[in-house]
């Protein structure tokens, strides 16, 4: 738990590492958007393209 000295907080190093999404993170959600996207436009254009 987080504790306080000074006036400043004091955490560990896991605790101070928890809920901050890093970069890989971000290129996971990109990617996987992207592939959505483009799976949902292979989707359209075989069924409904005409």
């Amino acid at each position: 738990m987080a504790t306080r000295r000074q006036s400043q907080i004091v955490e560990t190093p896991t605790e101070a590492r928890q809920g901050e999404p890093g970069p890989s993170v971000l290129a996971m959600l990109a990617i996987s958007t992207g592939l959505a996207l483009l799976v949902l436009g292979l989707v359209w254009f075989v069924f409904f393209h005409t």
